[in-house]
């Protein structure tokens, strides 16, 4: 089959998907719904496939999306939680090393795949910091995939069946829509997104037009409010193209490491959890905005999540911009330094294939 047929085979999928999830209530169904469908018909082997320039395209319209939000206001407010955000970014260096022990000791990998295997940072960054160190990239992108997708799929869940409410610091639905300002916007914010591109900064087309719409938001700049609709197709998107990371044999493949990543992910959620309730004690924020700032998520996935159910969107994408920049800086760095000075003492496991 044809690569056109496979999009509209997984495009299909996705909105199929997208709407059984809103009919039963399951909460983001337009990024859960095609996550889950989509995801079952790649371990199924059904000849479905999503495309990059979608997934960049959802990204855009979240990023963009998360800037309006930053008035000049909000920035006082979450500049005000600084110290609190590089506590997050020394939380998740503790998890990597934490991650790392339990891959290497009970995963049966080498110390630097389970090092890059537990860093909090994106799938594509910390594959491409692992290819560069001369580690497997799709045994990390795989790790990185299993920790993403459970924490995306355990918060909104969680903040369901809770029933957990956050902060609205801003509300961007009360500005006006206007047709020839949301394509002024969309180009403005494309070329941030090209931009970053170009530059090769992390998650691109979530930042670059994340920071020019935040420029002009700062600048009470006001093009057009992102309609309803477009934010769905977004989510619908970033959904599609989580779930098209799986294959067939996915779990085949290192099954004991893979396992082992579940328990990291699972204990890293609760720990992160933990450091929610302790930041509770000493900030005004609701305990479920801390908790999905802290998350070890994506951005995007993390962002969507806090605007969909309403949780603090400006806070939860700062303090996930501040974990995500510092982890993909200090990664290396720390490996270099730190992590490699231990490899020769260590026992050597096999390498998967």
């Amino acid at each position: 089959m044809n690569i056109f047929l496979k999009l509209v085979v997984g495009l299909t999928a996705s909105i199929t998907g997208a709407f059984f999830a809103q009919y039963l209530g399951i909460p983001l169904p337009w990024t859960l719904g095609p996550l889950l469908v989509v995801a079952a018909l790649r371990l199924l082997a059904v000849p479905v496939c999503s495309a990059s320039p979608l997934r960049n395209f959802g990204q855009w319209v979240i990023g963009l999306t998360l800037g309006l939000y930053f008035t000049p206001q909000v920035i006082a407010v979450v500049a005000s939680h600084w110290f609190a955000m590089l506590l997050g970014l020394f939380l998740a260096l503790l998890l990597a090393v934490y991650g790392t022990c339990l891959l290497h000791r009970l995963g049966h990998v080498d110390l630097k795949t389970a090092w890059f295997s537990s860093a909090i940072g994106g799938a594509n960054e910390m594959a491409v910091l692992a290819e560069r160190y001369g580690v497997r990239p799709d045994l990390v992108a795989s790790a990185h995939t299993v920790r993403v997708i459970l924490v995306v799929l355990a918060v909104p869940f969680a903040c369901e069946l809770f029933n957990v409410a956050g902060i609205d610091l801003t509300t961007i639905e009360s500005r006006a829509f206007s047709f020839s300002g949301l394509i002024w916007l969309g180009v403005l914010t494309a070329l941030g997104g090209l931009i970053g591109q170009y530059f090769k900064i992390p998650n691109a087309w979530v930042l670059g037009p994340m920071f020019v719409a935040m420029a002009l938001t700062i600048n009470q700049i006001h093009f057009s409010i992102v309609p309803p609709e477009l934010s769905k197709i977004a989510q619908l998107f970033i959904g599609w193209s989580l779930g098209d990371r799986f294959r067939p044999g996915f779990f085949k493949k290192a099954p004991q490491f893979l396992f082992y990543v579940v328990i990291f992910s699972a204990t890293a959620l609760l720990l992160a959890f933990g450091y929610a309730l302790l930041l509770d004690q000493f900030t005004e924020l609701p305990l479920s905005t801390l908790a999905v700032s802290v998350a070890p998520g994506g951005i995007a996935e993390m962002a969507i999540t806090a605007k969909v159910l309403q949780l603090g969107v400006p806070v939860v994408t700062a303090f996930q911009v501040s974990r995500m920049v510092g982890v993909v800086l200090l990664t290396g760095p720390l490996y270099q330094f730190v992590v490699s000075r231990f490899e020769k003492s260590t026992k050597v496991f096999p390498t998967y294939t």
